[in-house]
C-alpha cells in the first residue's frame, strides 16, 4: 500500500487576555505548543517512576515533520518541506515590539489564516514535495483558536475561498464552540474588556455568519464537512488555576475549568471526552489523550462509531415499580475506549464521575407500555480513530477495548421507601468489552470482528465472531449482544468505515 501525504499542519493558538499574557505568548517561537508535563506514577507496590510529555511539538517532530524555523529565522520566502509545522503568529501585531499593539480582531485573525495557507502553499510546492493540485493542509487550533479556524471557514469577508479549498481536516482543543458561560450566564456582548465578547453567541453569529436564527452558533452551517471537524472536550475543572480558582468556580464542574462540557463541540462532529483541563502543564494540548486522538484524526486509517441500540432497559421489582410510576426516571451511559497497550491514556472517557455521561430520560426511549418508541434517542457512545501503522509488528490484528456501564436514577424527590428494593448507583449492566479487527486483503473482502465479554472472562479467550447488519438507514455494522440477568438487552452497533 503506497505511503498516505502527510500535509503540514497550521498551529492557531487561544485566547491571550491581558498585554502581559499577549507579550508571554509572542516570546515564544510555538505559542504554547512547546510546553510538556513531567509527572509521577506510583505502582502498587510503591515504587515511583516519572511519566514524561515531551510536549506537542516534539512529538510531532519524532514523527517526521520538522518546524519553519533555521538560525533564528522563520523562512517565509523559500521552499519548505510537506511535513511542516506552522505558527499562526497572529497575535504578533498585538505586542509593541512586533507590531502595532492593536489587538487584532476575530476576524482579522480568520483573514491572515487565509494569507498565510496561500503563502505556505507556495512554499511547499516550490520545493517540489507537492503540485498545488495534492496540496493540502491541517488545522490545528486550541481554544479561541477554533473559533478563529471557524470564522475563516464560515465567513466569506474573512478570507478567500481558495484558500478554504486547501484545508483537509481541522482538530480543536477546547474550543467554545457555542460560547462561554459564567455562573451559568453567557458571555455579555456589551463585554468588551479584554475581547471577552468574542465568546458572546451574538458576536459569534455575527463573525462565523450565521444568519438564520433556528441555525445553532455551534454549527459549521453547511460551509465544511463536519465529519472532517474533530473537537476534543475537557472535564476536568480542578486542574485549572486561572484566576486563582475564579474561572472554574464560575464555570462549575461541568466545565474544564473555563468552557463548560456541553459548549464544547460543533454539530454532527465527531468528539471524544478527555479528564483534562482547559490549559496548562496539565491541561488537553499537553497530554497523551490530546496527542493520541490528534495523530489518530490526522494520520489513521479506520474511522469507528459506536451506537448503543437498546431493545430493554430493565425497571426495579414489582413492589418498587408502583412507587415510581408518577417518578421521572433517567439513564446514565457511561463509556471509555482504549487502544491495547494503552497504559496513560484513553481515546474517550464519559463517566459519571467526570461528570459527562450521557444521559437519557426514559420518556426519550420508551412509550408508557415500555414498548421501544421508533424516534428512540439511541446514545451515540463514540467517535474514535484507528491507525493501522499502529499494530505490534506481525500482528494482523487491530485491538481496542469498550466499557460501557449502564446505571438509573430517578429525579423528582426523595422517597424514603423507594429503597425497598433498589440501591442508588446499582448498575444495570456493566462490561468490558475486547475487540480484535483484522482488516481485509483486499477492497472486495470484509473486516473480520471478533469480541470478548472480558469483565466475566478472560480477555485472551477465543473471540465471538460478530455479526454483520444492515442498519434501517441501510448502513452496515457489526452487531455485539449485551444482556445480563436483570433483564437489560440492547445490541452495540460498530460502524467501520475507511479514514483519509
Amino acid at each position: 500500500m503506497p505511503a498516505r501525504p502527510r500535509y503540514p499542519i497550521i498551529y492557531v493558538r487561544g485566547y491571550a487576555m491581558t498585554k502581559s499574557e499577549i507579550s508571554e505568548t509572542t516570546s515564544t517561537p510555538y505559542m504554547g505548543l512547546e510546553a510538556g508535563s513531567t509527572k509521577v506514577r506510583q505502582a502498587w507496590d510503591g515504587a515511583v517512576s516519572k511519566v514524561f510529555f515531551e510536549s506537542p511539538i516534539v512529538r510531532l517532530l519524532k514523527l517526521g515533520y520538522s518546524d519553519i524555523y533555521r538560525d533564528g529565522l522563520q523562512i517565509e520566502k523559500g521552499p519548505i518541506p510537506p511535513q511542516s509545522i506552522i505558527i499562526h503568529r497572529y497575535y504578533d501585531v498585538a505586542d509593541p515590539d512586533f507590531g502595532s499593539g492593536k489587538v487584532p480582531t476575530i476576524e482579522d485573525a480568520a483573514k491572515g489564516l487565509s494569507d498565510l495557507i496561500l503563502r505556505v502553499r507556495d512554499q511547499v510546492c516550490s520545493g517540489g514535495g507537492m503540485t498545488r493540485d495534492q496540496f493540502r493542509v491541517y488545522l490545528v487550533a486550541h481554544s479561541m483558536g477554533g473559533l478563529v479556524c471557524r470564522c475563516f471557514l464560515q465567513n466569506a469577508a474573512a478570507g478567500s475561498a481558495e484558500a478554504r479549498k486547501l484545508v483537509d481536516k481541522v482538530f480543536t482543543y477546547a474550543t467554545p464552540h457555542n460560547g462561554i458561560e459564567m455562573a451559568g450566564m453567557n458571555v455579555p456582548g456589551f463585554f468588551d474588556l479584554w475581547d471577552m465578547n468574542n465568546f458572546n453567541r451574538g458576536e459569534m453569529r455575527k463573525y462565523l455568519a450565521i444568519r438564520d436564527k433556528n441555525t445553532g452558533v455551534n454549527s459549521l452551517d453547511g460551509k465544511f464537512d463536519p465529519r472532517r471537524f474533530f473537537c476534543l472536550v475537557g472535564t476536568n475543572s480542578k486542574d485549572y488555576d486561572v484566576a486563582r480558582g475564579a474561572s472554574r468556580l464560575l464555570a462549575g464542574e461541568l466545565s474544564d475549568g473555563l468552557v463548560r462540557i456541553e459548549n464544547a463541540w460543533v454539530e454532527g462532529a465527531p468528539r471524544a471526552h478527555v479528564h483534562r483541563s482547559h490549559s496548562g502543564p496539565y491541561g488537553i494540548v499537553n497530554s497523551e489523550e490530546g496527542f493520541q486522538n490528534l495523530t489518530r484524526f490526522l494520520f489513521g486509517d479506520v474511522r469507528v462509531d459506536g451506537v448503543l441500540a437498546l431493545d430493554n432497559l430493565p425497571l426495579p421489582p414489582t413492589t418498587l415499580l408502583q412507587k415510581l410510576l408518577g417518578k421521572k426516571i433517567g439513564y446514565y451511559f457511561e463509556v471509555v475506549v482504549a487502544t491495547r497497550g494503552a497504559l496513560d491514556f484513553d481515546l474517550t472517557r464519559r463517566t459519571i464521575a467526570n461528570n459527562c455521561a450521557m444521559l437519557r430520560t426514559r420518556a426519550e426511549l420508551f412509550d408508557d407500555a415500555g414498548a421501544l418508541k421508533p424516534d428512540a434517542r439511541q446514545p451515540h457512545l463514540f467517535s474514535t480513530f484507528l491507525d493501522l501503522s499502529k499494530r505490534p509488528e506481525g500482528r494482523a490484528e487491530m485491538m481496542f477495548t469498550i466499557q460501557i456501564a449502564v446505571s438509573m436514577i430517578t429525579y423528582s424527590g426523595e422517597d424514603s421507601e423507594a429503597n425497598e428494593h433498589y440501591v442508588p448507583g446499582e448498575y444495570l449492566f456493566r462490561d468490558t468489552l475486547v475487540i480484535s479487527a483484522v482488516p481485509p486483503a483486499d477492497s472486495t473482502a470484509s473486516w473480520q470482528v471478533g469480541y470478548v465479554l472480558a469483565d466475566s472472562g478472560w480477555s485472551s479467550a477465543r473471540m465471538t465472531p460478530a455479526k454483520g447488519e444492515v442498519d434501517e438507514q441501510g448502513q452496515p455494522y457489526v452487531a455485539i449482544p449485551l444482556q445480563n440477568d436483570k433483564g437489560f438487552k440492547a445490541t452495540l452497533r460498530l460502524y467501520g468505515s475507511h479514514w483519509e
